[in-house]
């Protein structure tokens, strides 16, 4: 059935404009994605984030990959796309850098034979130091060097932001209806679909209207997981929306609790044709979301890591896993805090429990070294940890045997290609010691090692809530509320800049959500 909100014939997907033999559109790819915290002293360097250009952008996606779905949509103009693992903010020379190769490129490319369209791939939760809203001052600089015509589509992460410049310079803005994020790729082509969409309409019809709320709300991720209520309704309610007449796309930004910043807080977007439904229905979602803030609860059940440890040793269930939330290196935890690791060794009840616990993990680059150089099977005595993040914790001594010692070449790392990741086995706990920073979700991360999660009594995981092959692992588990970068207690970390009043900062405030139109035409300012 063909969508009223496009003109006949041009469904969603369907490409009509390009598959009839009309010319394929001309298209830019480039970004910057990382998700950082402002309350960690890690920095995330240009080198962390890993750019790819040209055909290693294509050959990242599979939907626009040679032989992908969407490979002959569009002449593909791959210029620069930086992305990486949740961390820190980015050095304001490095981001200036990144920010001037795309501006330059896409410049250029529009210069030789104009642009009819961008995939700007954001995260939205991205920080320079010194910055405020990097993502908007990216897409207005893009906007800038490329002018108003060019139509401009981004997929972002659901726990990004959208600050009202980011969404004036874009033209189609959608995220992730998933948490945990199983269909971050299908966002991604979603993004792509949309432009390719409105680029087969003619040129006066291609912009839509966007409708934006702002809902005074600011929460971690652990507390909107879409596997438990209400954020399970609320994104039901989103993707209902989205399939509306009249309507491009639905959308809900959960928001970035770990950076302070003005534009950290939930926001509502409803893209379209008719200016009208989308008013009225970001307004509604943004009415639900605030009559349901209050019924927001943690994934799991929460208790602090000496709570954590009994629960874990009375369990008669294994694997029982404990999230070390405090220092989530998916979230933009330093990773190498180590004041969960230095209680966990110390515990007498784990000692005498005579339970197996492996810990994941501890980046340093020197101690995974000098492990891997003693080599498996050898005693080694060493202080691993705290090199970035030493606020709460000095190193940690390990002594014990090393069992394993890995050169790996794939992995969700800091560095690339690969990383070295160890295990030391002190008494009952076994930690991996690795090069570089990187969080462990996969079955298979643990197997490489030699462990086999399934058989281990309790695994204690720098995460907040489980991925999926994890969450199916975990015969039970339990969210500590530890410290660190991402503290889930927010109020503990400080912010000073937040919208105010701003829940949970502030209870008991009134709010009456109300959806704005934001300028859809021009260059933004």
């Amino acid at each position: 059935m063909v969508r009223t909100s496009r003109l006949a014939g041009v469904g969603c997907g369907t490409l009509s404009g390009v598959s009839t033999g009309a010319r394929r559109p001309r298209v830019g790819i480039a970004g910057i994605s990382l998700e950082a915290s402002t309350f960690s002293p890690a920095l995330t360097t240009t080198g962390m984030l890993a750019p790819k250009r040209g055909q290693e952008i294509l050959d990242a996606r599979p939907f626009w990959a040679t032989g992908g779905s969407l490979a002959e949509a569009a002449d593909w103009v791959p210029v620069m796309q930086a992305r990486g693992i949740p961390g820190g903010a980015i050095p304001l020379d490095d981001y200036l850098s990144m920010k001037a190769e795309i501006v330059s490129g896409l410049a250029a490319a529009h210069a030789e034979r104009p642009l009819d369209g961008i995939v700007l791939d954001l995260h939205g939760a991205a920080s320079a130091v010194g910055l405020d809203d990097l993502e908007g001052d990216l897409a207005v600089a893009v906007r800038e060097a490329v002018g108003g015509d060019v139509l401009i589509s981004t997929g972002m992460d659901l726990h990004g932001n959208v600050s009202p410049r980011l969404a004036e310079a874009l033209d189609l803005l959608t995220c992730y209806r998933m948490a945990p994020h199983e269909d971050w790729l299908e966002t991604k082509e979603r993004a792509v679909r949309h432009l390719l969409d409105r680029l087969a309409l003619p040129a006066e019809a291609r912009k839509p209207a966007k409708a934006w709320a702002m809902v005074p709300v600011l929460l971690p991720g652990e507390k909107t997981s879409t596997r438990l209520e209400p954020a399970a309704t609320l994104y039901r309610r989103v993707a209902e929306v989205a399939e509306l007449d009249g309507v491009v796309d639905a959308a809900y930004w959960v928001g970035y609790p770990w950076a302070d910043e003005p534009r950290n807080h939930a926001v509502v977007m409803v893209t379209g044709d008719s200016a009208e439904i989308c008013l009225r229905e970001c307004t509604a979602l943004a009415e639900e979301i605030w009559k349901r803030h209050e019924e927001f609860e943690f994934v799991a059940p929460t208790a602090s890591l000496e709570e954590a440890i009994g629960l874990a040793v009375a369990s008669p269930l294994t694997p029982y896993v404990i999230s070390d939330s405090g220092d989530n290196p998916t979230a933009g935890g330093a990773g190498d805090v180590t004041w969960s690791l230095a209680r966990l060794l110390e515990d007498e009840r784990l000692r005498r429990s005579g339970k197996r616990l492996v810990y994941a993990s501890i980046p340093d680059a020197g101690a995974a070294e000098a492990i891997a150089r003693a080599g498996v099977g050898a005693h080694v005595d060493v202080e691993v940890g705290a090199r970035v993040d030493s606020r709460l914790e000095a190193p940690v001594r390990l002594v014990g045997e090393v069992l394993a010692v890995v050169e790996t070449t794939e992995g969700y790392a800091d560095t690339a290609p690969g990383n070295l990741e160890t295990v030391v086995r002190v008494g009952c706990v076994d930690v991996i010691v690795t090069r570089a920073r990187r969080p462990y979700h996969l079955e298979s991360d643990f197997t490489t090692l030699g462990i086999s999660p399934r058989e281990v009594d309790v695994l204690v995981v720098k995460i907040g809530y489980l991925e999926p092959e994890l969450f199916e692992i975990a015969a039970d588990w339990v969210l500590a509320l530890t410290r660190g970068g991402v503290d889930q207690d927010l109020l503990r970390l400080g912010h000073r800049r937040i919208q105010r009043p701003m829940y949970p900062f502030d209870t008991g405030f009134t709010f009456t959500p109300s959806a704005v139109l934001v300028p859809t035409s021009g260059t933004a300012r």
